[in-house]
């Protein structure tokens, strides 16, 4: 029998190892100083939690994930990483209980939190680390940092969630936190696991993955088609504005997050104005970028059709009902991206909701999510000088990053302790300096920031442009106007084109809307308050 040679035998993988799926080392590579590829998620408790606690339940439910015991082995340049069990793993490395100075608020939080993502996580060790702050405004919070090469930010949420309880003492919720974006954003499905000998070419990788897309069902033709279409539209795109939003990065970054919107008034107006809960949310999104750069004189004035892309992270995981929070919660990386143009050149709040609609429309009809993992895929199987190039190219086209995550409906407990907040944010890859991630919870619904502090030094300037675009937008949906509103004049225009038109015949009050009177003599959209004649609008009125 003939003999191993020396070579041959070292070029065996290490016993025990895995290696890194092409998607995961895509993310991995995009590492750098000034840009880290670390999630960050932001719990906060009304009631104290020890550490003590935190270590069980983590030790119970998160260490049977087996990435989080796994640290990451680099190959050579060329080759992908691999996946080996950490021989020196210790779960108290892990684990940090830190207290912030008083009064410790919000403040205090969003400054620790800001100062932590702005920190590369150990790679001699796995890529996480929680952070409880034991003294959090009378009850306690817990940071979360973990790398996105171990999983996607769906994945990683479903694991944090699957920490926490139904009641103080119940069982965890399983499948929290629901279906993510894989409703909003229909048609996208798991691909066939990868294989370990990729095609030899990009030319034969690209058109491995757009063929992937029609494997299933009789639309295969028209989806390869349309996935070449995406290509060219990546290809080619328009050059974005440049505004103070984009340029070069530091490492200082900036975390932040709203005051709780409740997430009726948001159906409301969806419901009022024509457009899901994402819709309106996106809309509200653009309108508060719209503002804020209006209000540093960088909007040109009367482009309407001035647009701002946001890369959207679309999850492609298939969702099974009574799957187990393992099993729905699958490490790795398996969404894709679509490409948002958001109408900040459109000032009339409802406009501005159409045209995102119709986008959004689009969106949904397009396998752009799909070829986009595919195309991450042949990226991370590619040299890391190819990832560099592409990478580079797409986020010259993008301004900001966008998530809108549906959580659970209803308040979880983890140890014990009520869980008040949930936010989370996903890294900004390719040099990308603004993160916007709107998550709901329990009800209300939050919009948290990630920015570079030399672009966006103040993030909460966007926050309060926010919370005003919800309100101008609330405002319209009950038919009234917000003081200081914006219009576009081509929809005073259409207004005035249409003033001639014989006026639709009034409709019967409907006993479960707000029995107010609008300025336009017409009873407002909105539902009444549970037990009262008005809307939230009209109550104090």
């Amino acid at each position: 029998m003939p003999r191993s040679s020396p070579r041959s035998a070292s070029a065996l993988p290490p016993a025990g190892t895995e290696r890194m799926s092409p998607v995961d080392t895509a993310w991995l590579r995009m590492e750098e100083l000034a840009n880290q590829m670390t999630i960050t998620a932001v719990l906060t408790f009304e009631a104290p939690l020890n550490r003590a606690d935190l270590r069980r339940v983590v030790k119970k439910r998160l260490l049977p994930f087996e990435r989080f015991r796994q640290r990451v082995r680099r190959g050579r340049l060329d080759d992908r990483p691999r996946w080996e069990p950490d021989p020196d793993f210790d779960l108290d490395r892990h684990l940090h209980a830190v207290r912030l100075p008083e009064p410790a608020g919000k403040a205090a939080l969003q400054e620790r939190a800001s100062a932590l993502m702005s920190r590369p996580l150990p790679f001699a060790h796995p890529l996480w680390q929680f952070h409880l702050v034991e003294n959090y405004a009378g009850g306690a919070a817990l940071i979360a940092r973990l790398h996105h090469c171990i999983a996607d930010g769906f994945a990683l949420v479903r694991v944090l969630l699957s920490l926490t309880e139904r009641t103080p003492s119940g069982a965890p919720p399983d499948g929290a936190p629901g279906n993510d974006l894989a409703g909003a954003f229909p048609g996208g499905e798991r691909g066939n696991a990868e294989t370990e000998a990729p095609p030899s070419s990009l030319r034969q990788r690209v058109a491995a993955a757009l063929t992937g897309l029609g494997k299933k069902g009789a639309r295969g033709a028209e989806l390869l088609a349309r996935g070449v279409g995406v290509l060219g539209k990546l290809a080619w795109p328009a050059p974005e504005p440049d505004t103070s939003l984009r340029g070069e990065l530091g490492r200082q970054k900036n975390a932040a997050w709203s005051a709780p919107v409740p997430l009726a008034d948001v159906k409301a107006a969806g419901r009022a104005l024509g457009g899901t809960v994402n819709d309106v949310l996106m809309a509200v999104l653009t309108g508060a970028l719209r503002r804020y750069l209006r209000e540093r004189n960088e909007l040109p004035a009367g482009d309407r059709d001035l647009d701002l892309r946001a890369a959207v992270p679309v999850n492609l995981r298939p969702h099974a009902e009574g799957s187990s929070a393992q099993e729905s919660s699958a490490m790795g990386n398996s969404f894709g991206l679509v490409f948002l143009a958001l109408p900040v050149g459109r000032a009339d709040p409802q406009a501005r909701l159409a045209e995102v609609r119709r986008r959004m429309s689009r969106i949904k009809r397009s396998p752009e999510a799909a070829v986009l993992l595919g195309l991450l895929g042949l990226v991370g199987a590619s040299g890391p000088a190819v990832e560099e190039r592409i990478v580079s190219y797409l986020a010259r086209k993008v301004t900001a990053v966008a998530t809108n995550v549906p959580g659970p409906q209803e308040t979880l407990h983890l140890a014990g302790a009520p869980m008040d907040t949930l936010m989370a944010w996903v890294p900004k890859a390719g040099r990308v300096g603004l993160g916007a991630s709107i998550i709901s919870y329990d009800g209300d619904v939050r919009l948290g920031l990630a920015t570079d502090a030399g672009l966006v030094p103040e993030p909460e300037a966007i926050l309060a442009a926010f919370r005003r675009e919800l309100d101008a937008l609330t405002s319209r949906a009950s038919g009234e106007r917000a003081p200081g509103e914006e219009t576009d004049a081509a929809a005073e225009s259409d207004a005035e084109a249409h003033s001639g038109d014989a006026p639709a015949p009034a409709a019967e009050p409907s006993p479960d809307r707000c029995q107010a009177t609008t300025q336009a003599g017409t009873q407002c959209k909105l539902p009444a308050q549970d037990g009262a004649r008005f809307c939230h609008v009209h109550r104090e009125g």
